[in-house]
C-alpha cells in the first residue's frame, strides 16, 4: 500500500505505528457521511470563488470531482484507506488525486474541526425528517386500528392491577399521544441544529473574508453559528437527539411490555401475526413474541447512547477536542435502532388483533365499576372521600362472600351500606355503560375516542 500524506504529517517526525493508526481512525463509521460532507465541500468551494479566493473555474473543477467521488462511493467501487482517519481526509485526498492543484485549495478558510461539526449536523437534520416519518406512519397504524374498537371495552391497569374500563381505542390512541411529543422533540431539535458552524476554523475563524452566510444559505441552514469557539465544540445538539430518542424508545418499550403480556396465555388479549413471532428450538407449541421483546432490549442500546454522549461532553476543556470524533458513534447507533424500532412496530400494529370476546369475558372480575360506583354516589350528594369508603367495604364484602362483582351484591345489601343507594344502581355496574357514561373531556369513552380518531386523521395529513 502506498504511504498517505496525513494533512498534519509534516508537523510530526517518525513513523506512525500501526496500532495508533487503528486507534484513531474513524472511517471506519464516519464514511457514511459522504453525501454530506460532498455537500458541505461544494458549497465552501462555491462560496472560496464568491469571495475571489479561488477561481470559478477551480470551483467547478472541484464541484465535478467530488461529485464523481461521490458517484464512486455510491457504487461501492471507493477505495477507503484508514490511515487517511476520516472521511473528510479521505475525498480530499481523492480528489487532490483526481484534479490536482486546484484539489489542494479546498481546505483553504476550514478545519477539519468545522468541517465535521457541519457533516454531522446535515446528516441529523436528514435523519431527524426520517425519523418523523417513521412516527407518523406508526401512529397513523394505532389510529387505523382504533378506528375498530371504538366500542370494544377492556380493563386498564394502574400498578399491572385492573383500575377502570376503557376503550381498546383509546388505549390505542394514548400511544398516539406518547409520540406526538416525540415529534414536537424532534422537530425542535432540528430547528436548534440548523445552523451553520463551517467558516468556523479550528477554533478562532479565519483571517480570509470567507462569507459564512452564502455557505449557510447554500446548505438550507437557517443561520450561522456566531461564535466560532462554541461553534466547532459544540455537541448540544447530539445529547439532545439521543434523548429525543430515547423518549422515543421509552414509549415503544412500554407499548412492548403492555403486548408481551397481553400475548400470554394468562391474557390472550391480543394475537400478532405470525411473521412477528418466533418459536422454540425444544418447545413445539412456544408462539413467543421475540420481535416485541427486541424492541424492549433495544431501548437499553439507545440509552446507554445517550450516557456516552453525556458522559463524553463531560468536563472537556474548551473547545475542540479528539473525544468528539467519538460522538457519532452514539449517534448513530441512537438514530439506526430507533429508526428501525419505529419500523418494526408499526409492522406489528398493522398486524395485530385484539380478541374482543376474550377480553369481554373476563370484564367481570377486578371490579372495574367501583370508581364509577362511588361517582354514582358522589351525584347523590354523598362526599367523594365517604363514598370511596363505602365502596371500598362493598368490594371487601364481595371479596369475603367469594362473589367477583359488585352487581352480584343484592339491593338491600347496597341500601344497607348507603341508603341513597336506588335500584338504578345495578345500570352503573355495568363496564360498557360506565365507559359510555364518561363526560370528562379525554376520558377513555366511545365518544371521546372518536373524537379523537377524527382528530387524529385530520392532524397526520398534515405531518
Amino acid at each position: 500500500m502506498a504511504k498517505q500524506d496525513k494533512s498534519w504529517e509534516k508537523r510530526l517526525s517518525g513513523s506512525v505505528d500501526e496500532l495508533a493508526v487503528d486507534f484513531v481512525q474513524s472511517l471506519s463509521y464516519d464514511q457514511r457521511l459522504y453525501k454530506v460532507d460532498i455537500a458541505g465541500s461544494i458549497a465552501h468551494a462555491e462560496m472560496l470563488a464568491a469571495v475571489k479566493i479561488i477561481t470559478k473555474a477551480e470551483a467547478a473543477e472541484i464541484k465535478k470531482g467530488l461529485l464523481e467521488i461521490g458517484e464512486t462511493i455510491a457504487a461501492g467501487k471507493f477505495k477507503f484507506d484508514k490511515t487517511l482517519e476520516d472521511i473528510h481526509m479521505a475525498i480530499e485526498s481523492a480528489l487532490i488525486k483526481k484534479i490536482g492543484a486546484a484539489g489542494k485549495k479546498l481546505h483553504t478558510g476550514r478545519s477539519r474541526n468545522d468541517q465535521v461539526a457541519t457533516d454531522i449536523r446535515l446528516w441529523m437534520r436528514d435523519e431527524i425528517e426520517v425519523l418523523l416519518t417513521r412516527i407518523t406512519r406508526l401512529q397513523s397504524a394505532f389510529v387505523k386500528s382504533a378506528a375498530q374498537y371504538t366500542d370494544d371495552i377492556m380493563p386498564s391497569y394502574t400498578h399491572l392491577q385492573r383500575a377502570q374500563p376503557v376503550t381498546i381505542a383509546s388505549y390505542l390512541l394514548s400511544f398516539v399521544e406518547m409520540l406526538a411529543r416525540d415529534y414536537s422533540r424532534l422537530k425542535d431539535c432540528r430547528d436548534r441544529l440548523n445552523v451553520c458552524p463551517l467558516g468556523s476554523g479550528a477554533v478562532a475563524g479565519s483571517t480570509l473574508p470567507l462569507d459564512r452566510e452564502m455557505t449557510a444559505k447554500t446548505l438550507g441552514f437557517r443561520d450561522i453559528k456566531y461564535n466560532s469557539i462554541d461553534a466547532v465544540s459544540d455537541r448540544d445538539f447530539c445529547a439532545e437527539f439521543i434523548f429525543c430518542c430515547s423518549l422515543v424508545s421509552a414509549h415503544l418499550s412500554r407499548l412492548a411490555e403492555d403486548w408481551i403480556i397481553y400475548t400470554s396465555a394468562e391474557f390472550s388479549f391480543i394475537t400478532t401475526d405470525d411473521a412477528y413471532c418466533t418459536s422454540s428450538s425444544m418447545m413445539p407449541q412456544k408462539r413467543n413474541p421475540d420481535m416485541l421483546e427486541l424492541i424492549r432490549g433495544k431501548t437499553g442500546t439507545v440509552y446507554g447512547s445517550l450516557m456516552a454522549i453525556l458522559t463524553i461532553l463531560k468536563a472537556q476543556p474548551s473547545t475542540y477536542n479528539r473525544d468528539l470524533q467519538e460522538d457519532k458513534i452514539h449517534v448513530f447507533a441512537a438514530g439506526d435502532t430507533t429508526n428501525a424500532c419505529l419500523r418494526m412496530t408499526a409492522a406489528i400494529v398493522s398486524h395485530t388483533t385484539f380478541n374482543t370476546k376474550q377480553i369481554a369475558d373476563g370484564l367481570d372480575e377486578g371490579f372495574l365499576d367501583a370508581t364509577a360506583l362511588a361517582e354514582y354516589l358522589v351525584q347523590k350528594s354523598v362526599p367523594f372521600r365517604q363514598a370511596h369508603g363505602i365502596v371500598g367495604s362493598l368490594v371487601a364484602q364481595c371479596e369475603t362472600d367469594g362473589k367477583k362483582k359488585l352487581g352480584e351484591l343484592t339491593i338491600e345489601a347496597f341500601k344497607a351500606a348507603c341508603d341513597k343507594i336506588e335500584q338504578d344502581v345495578f345500570e352503573t355496574l355495568d363496564p360498557a355503560g360506565v365507559c359510555k357514561s364518561y363526560q370528562s373531556k379525554g376520558a377513555a369513552g366511545p365518544r371521546d375516542a372518536e373524537a379523537q380518531i377524527h382528530y387524529w386523521k385530520g392532524k397526520l395529513k398534515e405531518q
